[in-house]
């Protein structure tokens, strides 16, 4: 029987982010995924140029129509854009037993906004107790919870405390936004740390998704049944390596997407 994970998302027309890389990363991963669609945008590797909300019964339609009939074992969940869309999902998901991956989407690379003003409380008081793991970067954290972004080890440990003060089981805070050359993400649980995951950075423009890629990883660990540290250390691994081989595609004049089946194609390509 194949696992299977469910993402909630937006759709990136570019293919780079969104719904298109939570389904590569899935399918990298071994993982079958399904989707519910919460957004189309028009967008590309150099912006987002529209974005229109799926209504909201449809979106409740979607969600009815997959977990009635299949065995989700984990859900992320990513763009969601208007507090209605919000509600609607929030409300989809209370019979929904299993482990839910929440991606606090709301800046593209390219620098667009994806969630309104309005849209951040209501994440916060509806949808942030419901996750399993929150997956912030550091602007996404310091905006939830109305701080300076973090500097350093010991704020993104405070801030990740904080974010689960709010209701989240466990915080992932991301520290690629921070400087030096070493990434540290920090898996906070409300009595301390968890885990910390350290990587080298890698020096490319070609960083499209990997908020999306690594939230939607760690769902795929979590439906084989990983505990949430292997889910999250898998996934990053993951993320890493498909960094690294990003250059390789050649997608787009901006911001390229990581290279989603690194492991599978030849190193020789260069789309």
């Amino acid at each position: 029987m194949a696992h299977i994970a469910l993402t909630i998302a937006g759709s990136d027309s570019g293919g780079g982010a969104g719904i298109q890389a939570d389904l590569k990363a899935m399918s990298a991963l071994g993982v079958y995924g399904a989707s519910v669609l919460t957004a189309v945008t028009a967008q590309n590797t150099r912006a987002v140029t529209a974005v229109h909300g799926i209504p909201v019964e449809v979106i409740a339609a979607q969600i009815a129509a997959v977990l009635g009939d299949l065995d989700v074992r984990a859900i992320k969940i990513g763009m969601l854009a208007l507090p209605e869309i919000i509600h609607c999902v929030a409300e989809g998901l209370k019979g929904y037993a299993g482990p839910v991956v929440l991606d606090p989407v709301m800046i593209a690379k390219s620098g667009d906004a994806l969630l309104s003003p309005e849209a951040v409380a209501t994440l916060t008081e509806t949808l942030l107790p419901r996750a399993h793991l929150l997956t912030p970067n550091l602007p996404e954290a310091a905006r939830l919870l109305g701080l300076p972004v973090a500097r350093g080890k010991d704020e993104m440990i405070a801030q990740g405390r904080a974010l689960c003060g709010l209701g989240a089981q466990a915080v992932l805070m991301k520290g690629g936004h921070a400087e030096g050359d070493l990434c540290r993400d920090i898996l906070v649980a409300p009595d301390g740390v968890l885990a910390e995951y350290t990587a080298p950075r890698i020096h490319t423009g070609n960083t499209h998704g990997t908020g999306c890629t690594l939230s939607s990883a760690i769902a795929a660990g979590l439906a084989k049944g990983l505990a949430l540290t292997e889910a999250v250390q898998e996934a990053h691994g993951y993320l890493q390596a498909a960094i690294a081989a990003a250059d390789r595609l050649g997608v787009g004049s901006g911001h390229g997407p990581v290279h989603h089946f690194h492991p599978f194609w030849p190193a020789s390509d260069n789309l």
